[in-house]
């Protein structure tokens, strides 16, 4: 795993590295890519060790652009625990959006609490081996998707790699299935190293509120404890969204803040 002060950041690289990105150190900051999906925003981005100093946003734009010739997109990270991305009338300047997501643990020693049952369903693991399951994983995430053009590609690209990820036994995706149908769904993954991150919390629009979510990142969490040899696990949310309310009923607390940066249209 490599050592980034950043949590977030560490975890991302770990399964990062766990699908074949390519991760190398600059002076001062990370390059990471993804040559099997060079679309990926954060499988192809740069990690900087510390916020932009005055004068250095366009600094950033330039680097980015130099090193991913030709790309769509402009990601950047910034390897921090407290949220500071440098001046902020620069970074609007440089039409760079900050975005701010909080990192939660929770460890083997604390309980992690179960959430509501719900009747009716079952929650497992799904089957490496069996296409349907990982359609409809397929399905479910783009359910939530508001029609983005590529989605359904990309959307096929990275289960595709968190599926190649289950069968070489560095964890799992798991599902709730009502009547057979999938309606919320997540991976947990590790490199062996005690640290396992959650991915891509999922619940179906229409069966929301109804405890499918919650009991997933329990039982995902049992999981990974009992079978991965994790010792933390982590997941990663939006302040504003209801979501990291669930995880901090089930146990989960607030560790550091995560920060990146993307470009915006002018």
């Amino acid at each position: 795993m490599f050592l980034t002060h950043s949590l977030g950041f560490r975890t991302d690289l770990m399964l990062l590295a766990l699908q074949g990105s390519t991760i190398t150190r600059q002076s001062d900051h990370l390059v990471v890519r993804t040559p099997a999906n060079p679309d990926f925003h954060w499988g192809n981005f740069l990690l900087f060790d510390r916020p932009p100093a005055p004068g250095m946003a366009a600094a950033w734009l330039a680097q980015f652009g130099h090193t991913f010739q030709g790309s769509s997109h402009l990601s950047i990270g910034i390897d921090g625990t407290d949220g500071a991305a440098g001046d902020t009338a620069e970074l609007a300047a440089a039409h760079l959006e900050v975005t701010r997501s909080v990192v939660l643990t929770l460890s083997e020693e604390a309980p992690l609490r179960p959430s509501r049952a719900t009747p009716g369903a079952i929650f497992r693991p799904l089957d490496a081996n069996d296409d349907d399951d990982w359609a409809q994983a397929g399905a479910l995430r783009q359910s939530n998707a508001a029609d983005i053009a590529g989605y359904a590609e990309f959307t096929e690209q990275r289960l595709g790699s968190m599926r190649a990820l289950q069968r070489a036994h560095h964890g799992s995706w798991f599902g709730a299935f009502l009547n057979g149908r999938m309606v919320s769904g997540l991976g947990i993954f590790t490199d062996g190293s005690g640290t396992a991150r959650y991915q891509s919390v999922d619940t179906h629009p229409r069966f929301r509120q109804r405890g499918f979510a919650g009991t997933l990142v329990h039982v995902a969490g049992r999981y990974a404890l009992e079978h991965l040899a994790a010792t933390t696990l982590v997941i990663v949310a939006d302040p504003d969204e209801p979501a990291i309310q669930l995880y901090r009923a089930l146990g989960f607390a607030d560790t550091e803040i995560q920060t990146q940066l993307e470009h915006v249209a002018p």
